[in-house]
Parts: structure tokens; sequence; C-alpha cells
């Protein structure tokens, strides 16, 4: 492995540049990944049948939920790996890459399996009713049923290449199968192609996962012997301190995740009640919502290596200004697509579907969803920064007040006062108050840990 140049971008490169080269590609990979989900809704926005619509929508949650494995053994893996190599402990690198490999790939399989085994009961607590059922079922067939180890793999897969620098190979491969999803969703949803609908959608979003998953197999191949990233079975093992330390980071990720599919589950079921036009507006609303908070997400994970090797190396001050420096761009970028957003809410909608009532209710939903926005940003890059620390206690708290104390209640709240579109303006309420709360507890981090001493993590 060149050591010497990762050595270089964590311990000495400008912060900016070390900043740009780990968190550029994460964030394209992001945007790509968003446009790969919205090419769904927007290939099946073209056939103007709201049921193929809705069913992409209802089964948002249920994908949303592969996050949960990818946080507990991406997230937790990826941090320990890169706190390991700060601490020059390659073995435990190597041991720890392996173990989160093997348990993403089994938690994969058993997920796809119960989803199917448990399917009809289901797609009643997703919200599918009669209307929307067999179209959405169509879906998570591909999706969930045969892709969730493929979906969960790549993302993982992802997250170890990433946790030793190499921040845009990680993105190469995730990209490579976002690409190609795009490329055969017209050709297996449109009339013109095989016509099959959203079930065409769910095939070519499988058939890319495994697409991504076969990049980074051939990448590990090539750079055998000079990679940190394991997937050798002898070196999977079930050590304490691995088991602990990637589960301490890696659970409350996981929780955050599960809760995130609650608050979706219950927003969905909630928009059923209006009809399918509710449903498919709210969901292409909070696809294209999911841009500039999906670069929020990238931007804060691209920065977690960079944050994780100078605190476990004791360069607490790089950390710090790595820290800094992040908040300061990614304000005010959002600041600015907020008013872009509130602004062009109704033409942005019109470009997935031209149904007059779809454009109405998305209109009012997305200009919702946009004011939490920079909220968001600081949110994200604070769990992030407690992750990158192996601070599993900060991240629980934040899973826990984002979703069961603020946005869940202010889901029922919201839409008892206001119907319908109060639903829209939850997550932003939450994302204030929870971004108040960021600001307080970073700088309790940067007094306790602002110089070099060894500290316990936890």
């Amino acid at each position: 492995m060149q050591q010497n140049d990762k050595t270089v971008l964590f311990e000495s490169a400008p912060i900016p540049s070390a900043v740009a080269k780990l968190s550029v590609p994460m964030i394209f990979s992001s945007l790509v990944m968003v446009l790969y989900n919205m090419a769904d809704t927007y290939f099946v926005g073209m056939l103007g049948d709201p049921v193929e619509n809705a069913a992409v929508s209802l089964a948002a949650p249920v994908l949303l939920a592969f996050n949960a494995v990818n946080n507990l053994f991406g997230v937790g893996t990826s941090s320990m790996m890169s706190r390991a190599l700060g601490r020059k402990d390659y073995d435990t690198v190597s041991r720890s890459s392996a173990f989160g490999f093997y348990c993403s790939l089994i938690c994969g399989l058993i997920f796809g399996a119960l989803c199917a085994l448990l399917h009809s009961p289901l797609l009643t607590l997703i919200g599918a009713d009669t209307t929307t059922r067999a179209a959405t079922e169509g879906y998570m067939f591909w999706t969930v049923y045969l892709g969730a180890a493929p979906a969960i793999l790549n993302v993982v897969m992802a997250y170890l290449v990433r946790s030793e620098g190499s921040a845009l190979h990680a993105s190469i491969g995730t990209m490579s199968g976002c690409f190609l999803n795009i490329i055969l969703d017209p050709v297996f949803i449109l009339p013109w192609g095989l016509d099959m609908g959203a079930a065409g959608a769910g095939l070519a979003t499988c058939l890319s996962n495994c697409v991504a998953c076969l990049y980074f197999f051939v990448l590990l191949y090539i750079r055998r012997g000079n990679t940190f990233v394991c997937i050798n079975p002898r070196k999977f093992c079930f050590r304490k301190k691995i088991i602990r330390e990637i589960c301490g980071v890696g659970i409350p990720a996981s929780i955050q995740n599960l809760l995130n599919v609650t608050g979706m589950t219950i927003l969905n079921n909630f928009t059923s009640a209006y009809g399918a036009d509710a449903v498919a507006a709210m969901g292409i609303a909070y696809k294209i919502y999911m841009v500039p908070m999906q670069v929020s997400l990238g931007f804060s994970q691209g920065i977690m290596p960079l944050v994780s090797y100078n605190f476990a190396s004791g360069n607490r001050k790089r950390m710090k200004s790595a820290i800094l420096f992040a908040l300061k761009i990614i304000v005010p970028v959002l600041l600015a697509v907020t008013v872009i957003y509130y602004v062009a809410a109704g033409g942005l909608i019109t470009l997935f579907m031209s149904n007059t009532s779809v454009i109405a209710y998305g209109t009012r939903f997305l200009r919702g969803f946009c004011l939490g926005l920079a909220f968001l940003g600081v949110d994200f890059l604070s769990v992030g920064v407690f992750q990158a620390l192996g601070f599993g206690k900060y991240a629980l708290a934040f899973a826990v007040m984002r979703k069961i104390i603020l946005e869940i209640p202010a889901l029922f709240i919201l839409n008892f006062l206001f119907p319908l579109y109060g639903l829209a303006y939850a997550q932003c309420t939450a994302e204030i108050v929870l971004s108040i709360c960021a600001v307080f507890i970073l700088r309790h981090i940067f007094r306790k840990y602002g110089d070099t001493a060894t500290v316990k993590q936890g």
C-alpha cells in the first residue's frame, strides 16, 4: 500500500486540500446516488400513472432500512479502521474490515429472506392498499427480496475502501452502479422497452447494485497486498474489542436509520389517507429534497477518516480545524439551496410529473422540507464527527432526539393542526432544535479534547 501518500493526506496536507480530496468524491457519489434514486421516480412518472409512482414511494422506507445495516457495519467498521490506522495498529484494521464485510453479507441475505417471507404484513405496514399493493410488491421483489444483499454490500465495501483514504475508488464503485441504473431504467420501465413499470425500476436497481459489488471485488483483487481492506475469511473473527468498538459506533448509527424508517412509514401512512396523488407528490418532493440532504451527508461522511485518524494519532488541533472548515463550507451552500428550492418548488415538481394535483401537493411539500436544510447540514456534520471519534453515545442521543422526541410527535401534532401540509414541516422543526444542541456538544468536544492527551473512547 502507498502508505506515505495516505500519511501525507491525513497528517500534513492543507486542510482545504485534505477535505476536498476526501469529500468531493463522496459528494459526487452521493449526488449520483440521488440521481439514481430519482431515476426510478422520473421514469416511472413518465408512465403518467400515480399508482406506479406511489409504489416507488411506498417502498422507500424498506429501502431506507438497508441503511441500518449499512451504518452498523459500514460506519462502525470504517470509523474503527481509520482510528486503528491513526494508532498504526494494522492487524486490527484488516480484521475489522473482514468482520464488517462478512457480517453485512450475512445480514443482507437474512434481510431479503425475511421481507420475502413476511411480504403480506410488510406491505400493509408501509401503507400499500388494494390499489397500490401489486405495483409495490413488484418493485420490492427485485429491490428487496432479491436485491437486499448486493445493495447493502456495495455500500459497506465503499465505506471500507474510503476508511484508508481511497475516497475516489469508493465513489467510482458506487457511481458505476448508479449510472448503470439510470441507463437501464427506461429500458425496463417504459412501453418502448420491456414495459415492466415499477417492477422494471426494481430490476434495474438490483442489477446495478450487483455491478457495483463486482467493481469492488475486482479492485480488491488488483490491489491485494497493497490495501488494508481485507475480505479473507481467515481474518474474520469475533474479537471482543473489534465487536465492541464497531458496535459502539455502528449500533447508534443503525438505530438512527431504523428510526428514519419509522418516521417515513408514519409519514407515508398519513399521506396515503389523501390518495395516490398525495403519496406520489410526497415521494417526488422528498426525492428532490434528498439532493442537498445527500450532499450534506456525503460531505460529513467524507471527512470522517480525516477526523478519526487525527483524533487517534493525537493531532487534535488538525481535527478541530477540519471540522470548523467543513461547517464554514456546508452551511452557506445549503442556505443558497433553500432559497432556490422555495422559489422554484413548482417547477421542480413539474419535471417529474405533469399531473396538476400532484404539482399542487408537491410544491407545498417541498417548500416545507427545504426550510430545514441548513440546520440539517449542521446536524449531519455533528453526527459524522461523533461517529468518527467513536462517541456512539452522542450519535445515539441525537437519533433518539431527532425521531422519538421531536420529529414523530411533530408529525402527529402538525398533521392534526394543519392536515396533510403540516407533515412537511415536522423534519424542519426537529432539525432546528438539534442544530442548537449540536453546537453546544461540538464546543464541549473541542474544549475537552482540544489538546493531545490520550482519552478513553466510547
